[in-house]
């Protein structure tokens, strides 16, 4: 009798601290944040990663109440800044853009990656969907994809393709225009999408293949000429472009940015983080730039879903990576 009374005294006990202490776990978790949150862009500063980084966080910085600063982590094709996000410290303070690259390409380019995908982050949610752009040096004697082909044919060799590194989308978008064209034109890397368009825009390096939001408003601003968009249809936003695949059958090259965070980061924060960005992809703002300016499209945001969309969409990537023979370490 007195050893069940002592083990019955024991459970109650252990049920009384629990219920002391769940009040305070809860309080701990819901003041999250009491600090500035680093977001990390896993590319250089002026392509279409960044862009949306900062609309994102901009939008984050007011609804949670939280500067959310943006540090551009470019290099690897995005695998340096990728990895800093899946070794963070889980504790909200750390969160940043995942993408088509980070979770699609670099884990069938790469034979040794350096996160794993699945395992070391967590997808929040996706924030965009879009489509690359062919933009051509303005002063290049080609109006259409296929006066750009017939050029390209007529000089092997001569004509060049600048990406923001080797394996990208950018870069993997060239690819596979150049086996379904059948032309020869010569791939120059960079160190992020921004660094490439002076270049482009000179004349140094005859095109580029670039994400809709950094690109179109160099096409429309006259810099460079769009000559054509890597999804089977015309972007509405700029429906004077035609899709690659009307002088190609069958080309498409689409991306995707996220918000990621590293795996372990508490379930409280993760649905807060999750409820912040449905919030912010519903503001007026960034449903016009995403539609009107940027030529994104928005995707059913949150955690539902995402496992199977990432499965999904390495597959549709497996035919470019196929067709550029790129294999990195």
């Amino acid at each position: 009798m007195l050893r069940r009374h002592i083990i019955r005294r024991r459970a109650l006990l252990a049920v009384a601290s629990g219920a002391v202490l769940a009040p305070s776990v809860v309080r701990a978790q819901a003041a999250w944040p009491t600090k500035p949150i680093k977001f990390i862009c896993p590319f250089a500063p002026g392509g279409g990663t960044d862009t949306v980084s900062r609309l994102i966080s901009d939008q984050l910085s007011r609804i949670l109440g939280q500067t959310v600063v943006v540090e551009n982590k470019g290099g690897a094709g995005g695998n340096i800044g990728t990895v800093e996000i899946a070794r963070a410290t889980p504790d909200g303070y750390t969160i940043g853009l995942i993408s088509v690259a980070s979770h699609t390409i670099n884990p069938q380019l790469y034979t040794k990656l350096p996160y794993d995908p699945d395992k070391d982050i967590v997808g929040i949610s996706r924030l965009a969907v879009l489509a690359n752009l062919l933009g051509v040096t303005a002063s290049l004697p080609a109006n259409s994809v296929a006066e750009l082909i017939a050029l390209c044919k007529a000089s092997p060799g001569k004509y060049s393709f600048a990406s923001s590194g080797p394996g990208s989308s950018l870069h993997l978008s060239g690819e596979l225009f150049k086996v379904m064209a059948g032309v020869d034109i010569l791939h120059i890397p960079y160190k992020g999408a921004g660094p490439a368009y002076n270049d482009v825009i000179s004349g140094t390096v005859t095109m580029m293949f670039a994400n809709m939001p950094s690109m179109l408003p160099q096409v429309k601003s006259g810099k460079l000429k769009g000559l054509g968009v890597t999804s089977t249809e015309r972007f509405r936003g700029a429906p004077e472009i035609p899709a690659i695949a009307e002088t190609l059958p069958g080309y498409v090259a689409t991306s995707w940015y996220g918000l990621g965070a590293p795996a372990g980061t508490p379930e409280p924060i993760l649905a807060r983080l999750e409820a912040a960005v449905t919030e912010a992809l519903k503001a007026p703002e960034i449903q016009k730039r995403w539609a009107d300016d940027l030529g994104l499209d928005m995707p059913p945001p949150g955690r539902q879903g995402f496992g199977q969309f990432v499965t999904e969409d390495r597959k549709l990537w497996a035919p470019a990576l196929k067709a550029s023979g790129v294999k990195l370490d």
